[in-house]
């Protein structure tokens, strides 16, 4: 019944213009052209020079023939890959294509999904997830673009392929979503919640992005409403500066001054993070993660495998913290795990290792500090049972026996 329903939600997803805007026609050389099919007939390369721009054909693992455009810029550094909107192909967008190469100083990949334009195929969800991994991989194979250098744009529901790839690629420079969607059905319901056979699950694909995410949405937006662009921007683990333009629709943010200079910022700003340093803080973001999945990263010793997240007030609790309610240096109090303070013990830090040794000489439990802890204000729990140092601390090896 999912499926059904979702072939269903995908034929009202999808209105390519009919008929296409352009078709292909072979050169003396054997290379393709572009032709218009709006009267007059005529070539819409000649807006720039033909040694700019590529014509392609790429097969998908569907089968089907894709075509692209590829403008290149001699100044670029990196290369936007564009996934359009629902009621467009690439002849109506060959315009917006050249004035990006420019203004931006990109190389600029297009791309008509299935049964768009002059590609095979019926559109759906899954042969848009085809056609973007088969451009990428094209990008990759045939120009040796790397994954480093790739920003990916997509524009309505080409959020979605884009949210897809960018998923899967830990190591792209930056995301731009232009009025993007949470996803198919949250445009009609305005619903909080994702049905089984619902179509591009942006919502649930943005927490995976690990670049910086720029969202571009207009305020006046009357088909993808606003808040979708705010809640992306919100979930998004690297959000960018949003450019919320005022005023602006769903088709018509390209005509204000204020996208093409905010994009060039952000552009820029994305050429300036070498990749060096862009390596470097991805390797800090797995480093994040190596711990347990138990808990968040801990502000007392900055390891995930000791800490817990209260399920009543989402604080944080740390294993390795102290015992006292009153400590400043190792977790903050915690209103829900407030545990009963030792008689004898006045410190407000249950550990001789940060300069309080009068606490647990006066506790009845002076082995709680074992004295391997390399953590100045960690406080290992070994003679309660609990095992956190367990070869997480600097120093540690193997586990703690209190």
């Amino acid at each position: 019944m999912g499926c059904m329903v979702s072939q269903l939600a995908s034929k009202f997803a999808f209105f390519p213009p009919s008929p296409p805007t352009y078709q292909l026609q072979k050169r003396e050389d054997g290379n393709l052209t572009v032709v218009s099919t709006v009267s007059p007939v005529v070539s819409i390369q000649k807006a720039v020079d033909e040694n700019s721009l590529d014509v392609l054909v790429v097969d998908t693992k569907h089968g089907n023939k894709i075509v692209a455009f590829y403008l290149k810029s001699p100044y670029a550094r990196l290369t936007l890959l564009y996934s359009h909107g629902n009621a467009a192909d690439l002849g109506q967008l060959y315009d917006l294509f050249v004035q990006l190469r420019v203004n931006l100083r990109v190389n600029l990949m297009g791309y008509d999904y299935s049964g768009y334009g002059a590609s095979t195929g019926k559109p759906s969800e899954s042969s848009t997830y085809a056609d973007i991994e088969a451009i990428y991989e094209c990008l990759e194979t045939e120009y040796g673009v790397s994954q480093e250098d790739v920003i990916l744009y997509g524009q309505s529901v080409g959020s979605g392929p884009t949210l897809h790839l960018a998923a899967k690629l830990p190591r792209l420079r930056g995301v731009v979503l232009h009025s993007g969607i949470l996803s198919g059905l949250r445009v009609l319901c305005h619903e909080n919640f994702t049905f089984c056979f619902d179509i591009y699950k942006n919502v649930n694909k943005i927490k995976k992005v690990k670049c910086p995410v720029l969202v571009i949405h207009g305020t006046d937006d009357d088909v993808v409403n606003w808040l979708h662009g705010n809640r992306l921007w919100k979930m998004a683990r690297e959000s960018y500066d949003p450019l919320w333009i005022k005023g602006g629709g769903h088709c018509n943010l390209e005509l204000y001054p204020d996208y093409i200079r905010h994009l060039c910022k952000f552009i820029q700003e994305m050429e300036n993070l070498t990749t060096e340093k862009h390596l470097k803080k991805i390797r800090q973001n797995v480093n994040l993660k190596t711990g347990s999945d138990i808990g968040s990263c801990c502000t007392c010793c900055g390891e995930r495998c000791c800490t817990f997240t209260c399920p009543t007030c989402s604080e944080c609790y740390c294993m390795n913290g102290s015992w006292s309610i009153n400590c400043p240096e190792c977790c903050k109090p915690i209103k829900c795990f407030r545990l009963p303070k030792l008689s004898n013990c006045f410190g407000p830090c249950c550990c001789i290792r940060c300069s309080r040794p009068s606490c647990c000489v006066k506790c009845s439990m002076p082995s709680c500090c074992y004295p391997k802890c390399a953590r100045p204000r960690c406080c290992c729990m070994s003679c309660f049972g609990w095992k956190c140092c367990v070869g997480k601390h600097n120093g540690a090896k193997g586990k703690q026996n209190g």
